[in-house]
């Protein structure tokens, strides 16, 4: 299958778990190969430990700071830094300091950028309402394995 040039049609922008989430690029725009979005997440928040079983995952930390958790493994990475997380591997992430993070992330191929919209459609929340997230997560090849990280 052969890739065209594409330019992205204007961002969509969701709120969920106090992150804004604008989608930037889409699997119908790249014909699967790659999805993007950009998050900013708010002091002391952060996803639910989780795996992309399809996609691995770049996220370049635009501004802020984050701790990261990969398979164990903890680190602190500031604005500049590039994070990348191989498919299969269990991770998540808890923005620090004293103001929001903004991250953009590639996955490829592209999908899970789908996720989003779908769990703030429904307007879903950690933890009381994880398995619809659970649910939904599986339906873009993703597990939630864990909470978010304290």
């Amino acid at each position: 299958m052969n890739a065209h040039a594409q330019i992205a049609a204007p961002a969509e922008v969701i709120t969920w778990l106090d992150s804004t989430y604008k989608i930037l690029l889409t699997t119908a725009e790249t014909r699967g190969r790659a999805g993007m979005f950009e998050s900013i997440g708010e002091p002391n928040t952060g996803p639910p430990r989780h795996i992309h079983h399809r996609e691995d995952e770049i996220i370049y930390i635009c501004e802020g700071e984050a701790l990261f958790w990969v398979e164990g493994r903890t680190f602190l990475r500031q604005a500049g830094a590039v994070v990348f997380v191989p498919r299969g591997k269990e991770h998540a992430f808890r923005v620090t300091g004293d103001g929001p993070a903004r991250f953009l992330a590639t996955l490829t191929p592209g999908g899970f950028e789908g996720f989003f919209p779908a769990v703030a459609r429904n307007a879903l929340k950690v933890p009381e309402d994880m398995p619809d997230i659970c649910r939904i997560a599986g339906d873009f090849n993703c597990e939630f394995t864990g909470p978010p990280l304290a």
